[in-house]
């Protein structure tokens, strides 16, 4: 039996546009809504399911690899999220139409996934990817 010490990962991004933020990510990704909060001084946050979480670790090789896979050049900063979603091609029409920015379209990786890269709401760089394999 593996001792999980971790039961969630939760990424917590400041938004300075929040309402854009929340549009974008709950409704244009899809991402259902498990609760929200209000404080004092007009302070807000929601949290939004993305479902299963991993964490990728990896070093400045791969990222410059991942980055001239999907993209064709260095972009990616520190930090990108990576949103496994249905149809990689429909949803980056959906993000853009939204108000995205699209870095590169959806393209075929060596690991057989569909992957788009996208500047998006809350000054987020992501990966929309679609696993390939079994298809």
């Amino acid at each position: 039996m593996t001792d999980k010490r971790v039961r969630q990962l939760r990424l917590v991004v400041e938004a300075e546009d929040y309402d854009a933020a929340v549009a974008f990510y709950r409704d244009v990704l899809g991402m259902p809504e498990q609760a929200a909060y209000e404080g004092a001084d007009a302070a807000r946050v929601m949290i939004l399911d993305a479902g299963r979480a991993t964490l990728e670790i990896a070093n400045p090789a791969q990222k410059r690899m991942i980055d001239e896979v999907e993209v064709g050049r260095q972009v990616a900063p520190r930090l990108r999220v990576a949103f496994e979603v249905d149809d990689a091609a429909a949803r980056t029409r959906e993000a853009t139409a939204a108000g995205a920015t699209e870095i590169a379209p959806p393209t075929v990786t060596p690991w057989q996934s569909l992957n788009s890269r996208l500047q998006a709401p809350a000054d987020l760089q992501i990966t929309l990817f679609q696993e390939l394999a079994g298809e």
